[in-house]
This record gives structure tokens, sequence and C-alpha cells, in this order.
């Protein structure tokens, strides 16, 4: 899936340069830590690691800018060629009606075992992506996200979630997400949707100031492949594609 080697140049400098440069007294700064635990990390319809995983998360507030780090750590040995380390960065616009806008960038790494170092440009993908979240009135969230780095592609990928009824305390969402043409890193010979969803969460209360937030989501990769190219299609399922296949997922978070 990845490129060869190529030059030593690390694209985690752009989002360092951005923390650099709010690293003196901003307004509105804050800091949060927290994690994840799911049944297995389904990400954009495909399954990595084939194993429960552990998603910690380190995130960084400037005003209007965020800056993070996010992992993904299989619990299997087996599946730990799917760890991920990513390093992003969003810049928010907030409207007066409560709507808000998002620009960001995220450098995709797989510290698996026998991968290329941190500092190999080549072990690195890079996204930039948009997106939009509806007022109160209007709770749809739109998001677009561009590879541009180490995929020869450039895949574009196109999401929509919305809020539906809640139903005694749960609280439902469902999700579209497709990818907008042919995509060797997505799996797919032309455009398809990848990630349909429905999405059930509500709150374990633990104490009257801790709960923990459960959720449950039943996801579908939708993309079909011709039977020939199916069974012929050599999958990394650490990571790869995974055309016409369903999860069930619950996880938990954690944050502070």
């Amino acid at each position: 899936m990845f490129p060869t080697r190529s030059a030593r140049i690390p694209l985690f400098a752009l989002a360092l340069a951005l923390m650099l440069s709010v690293a003196g007294p901003v307004r509105g700064q804050s800091a949060s830590i927290g994690a994840d635990v799911v049944s297995r990390y389904v990400w954009r319809g495909t399954d990595f690691g084939e194993s429960m995983s552990v998603q910690p998360a380190l995130t960084l507030g400037f005003g209007s800018l965020e800056v993070g780090a996010w992992g993904s750590y299989s619990i299997s040995a087996s599946g730990a060629g799917a760890n991920e380390n990513d390093i992003w960065a969003t810049y928010t616009v907030t409207a007066s009606n409560g709507s808000s806008f998002s620009f960001g960038f995220t450098d995709y790494y797989f510290p698996g075992p026998g991968a290329d170092g941190f500092f190999v440009t080549s072990a690195h993908i890079l996204e930039l992506s948009a997106s939009f979240t509806g007022p109160e009135s209007f709770p749809i969230s739109l998001f677009a996200g561009r590879m541009s780095r180490n995929d020869p592609d450039n895949s574009l990928y196109l999401e929509a979630s919305v809020p539906v009824s809640t139903f005694e305390d749960v609280d439902m969402s469902l999700t579209a997400g497709m990818v907008a043409g042919e995509s060797e890193f997505y799996g797919t010979e032309g455009t398809a949707f990848v990630n349909l969803g429905i999405s059930a969460s509500k709150d374990l209360v633990i104490t009257d100031d801790f709960s923990v937030p459960f959720t449950v989501s039943y996801i579908v990769n939708a993309n079909r492949l011709d039977e020939e190219d199916h069974m012929g299609h050599d999958h990394d399922h650490d990571h790869g594609p995974d055309p016409d296949r369903a999860f069930l997922v619950v996880g938990f978070s954690l944050s502070l």
C-alpha cells in the first residue's frame, strides 16, 4: 500500500511548528487527556487489527486552534501491524448561529513491527480536511478529507452524520461515508459507500461527578468488488480495505 522508502523529512514538523507558534500566552488555552477502549478499531469501514484496542489521546487548545496526538494500539500481538500514532491540527470558525467550520490536517503513522521509522517520510500519510457542524436547529455534520501524500490516488473521503431521536436517554446517530472514486487505499474501484452505520450511546453514571460514555455501533462497508477481483485482492489484513463487510462494535471513553 505504501510507497518505497524516500527522503527522511518528518511530516510532523508542520504540527510541531504550529505548537511552537502558539506556545506563548493565548486566550482560551486548554488541555485534555483521555482514552477509548473499543472491541474493534473500525475506521471508515475497515477493521484495523482484528482485536480489541486502546486509543489514547492528548489535545491542546489555543483559542480556535487545536493540536493533538491520537493513537490506537491492539491488545493482541497479532494485531500490532495496525498500531497507529497520529498527529493532527484543526482551526475552527464558529458562526453566530452556533454552526462551525473547521479546517485541518492529520499525519497518519503506523508504528507496527518492522515498519519504517517515524522520521521516514514514506511511513506517513497526510490528509487535509474540512468539516461543517450545523446549529442546534439543524445538527448535521459534514466532513471531507483528501489524502495528499503517499497515496497515489489522492483519495477523497466524504461523510455525513446526523443525530436522530433519543430513546430513553440513549442518543442515536446515523452516518454515511463514501470514497469519491477509485482508491487503492480504501479498496474501491470507483465511487462507493464504505462506512454506513448507526450508533447508540449512553452515559454510565458512576458518581454524581463522574460518568463513562458507552457507545455501540453497527457499521457496514457497502463497497462491492467483482468476485474475481475480490478473490484475488491481496489485503494486508492488519490495516487493509474491508469491502462488503459488517461490524458490531462497543466502546467506552475515559477523559480528564
